[in-house]
């Protein structure tokens, strides 16, 4: 679906208000209305009813991202499975045997594609959601509806991918390990759910905050590159915890992705270093940036129009 399918879509929210409004005592129409549409912005104006009201559109916006991405290419949706193939395949030759970095004595395989679908999931919500107003533009001056949907398309989306790609982590791990899978998969079920819900949520916080900031200054966008790969650096990605020196390891565990990647490789694959203060840390961490990204997307988020 376009552009003009999803606007098409949402104005037939705002006909059905009015034409259920025109039905109304003319007494009543004086007075209430259905929804009405302000100037004024707010830092607290989350419209919670309102998102599930057009949760259909939202529905409808990951369908129209999903096929965006995967109509007119040679392997369609295969490459949601195929991309972290080929980079496990690149991991497993330069760190595991060129480098020979310690997977903590967990499979190279296993140890590398947990790391891999992880961090995708974050990276990709992250950078979709920062990019939110510059890509959606054409949408948003159309026709009225509640701007967070997007953000939240964003990560249902990738979430749906990380599904996807996790089938795979899966399988490998039935074939390689189950071990751990299968004597407790009720604390395993529960570390995945946990982990996975925490690393979207502060994909789509960090996005938020940075998307008011890529709509002004359009030369960000590059530095929101060059920071997710930095990043990915400061998470145990492509190495475990336990091989970082003390007083190193303490740095990374102020980024709040690091306890959590050590987490989900403790819940499928036995093996990984973190504390419950390090997970409140990451909780408290995924509120915060959600909290404060949402407020100035609300406060500022119909300001830039005019600027787009």
């Amino acid at each position: 679906m376009d552009f003009d399918g999803v606007a098409r879509l949402a104005s037939n929210y705002y006909l059905i208000s009015v034409t259920e409004f025109k039905t109304l005592p003319s007494s009543f129409q004086q007075n209430q209305f259905t929804w009405e549409i302000k100037s004024e912005s707010s830092w607290f104006q989350w419209r919670l009813h309102e998102i599930w009201k057009y949760r259909h559109l939202l529905l409808r916006i990951v369908r129209r991202d999903f096929l965006i991405h995967h109509q007119q290419t040679l392997l369609g949706p295969l490459w949601i499975v195929f991309q972290p193939i080929l980079v496990l395949g690149i991991y497993i030759l330069i760190f595991g045997k060129a480098v020979g970095l310690s997977t903590d004595g967990i499979n190279p395989t296993l140890f590398y594609l947990s790391g891999i679908i992880l961090w995708s999931l974050f990276s990709e919500t992250f950078s979709g959601t920062a990019f939110t107003f510059v890509q959606n533009a054409q949408l948003f001056s159309k026709v009225y509806f509640p701007r967070l949907l997007i953000p939240l398309s964003i990560g249902v989306l990738n979430y749906f991918r990380f599904l996807i790609q996790f089938a795979l982590f899966f399988v490998l791990l039935i074939v390689i390990d189950p071990v751990h899978f299968t004597v407790l998969p009720f604390r395993t079920f529960s570390i995945f759910v946990l982990t996975t819900v925490i690393v979207t949520g502060l994909g789509v916080g960090c996005g938020l905050v940075f998307s008011v900031f890529t709509a002004k200054y359009r030369d960000l966008v590059n530095m929101i590159h060059m920071l997710i790969r930095l990043m990915m650096f400061a998470t145990p990605v492509i190495y475990p915890l336990s091989m970082v020196d003390e007083k190193f390891r303490r740095l990374l565990i102020l980024n709040p992705l690091s306890s959590l990647f050590e987490l989900f490789r403790y819940g499928f694959l036995g093996a990984g270093t973190f504390e419950i203060m390090h997970l409140l840390y990451s909780i408290a961490c995924m509120c915060a940036v959600l909290l404060f990204g949402s407020m100035l997307f609300n406060k500022f988020g119909n300001k830039l129009q005019d600027v787009l």
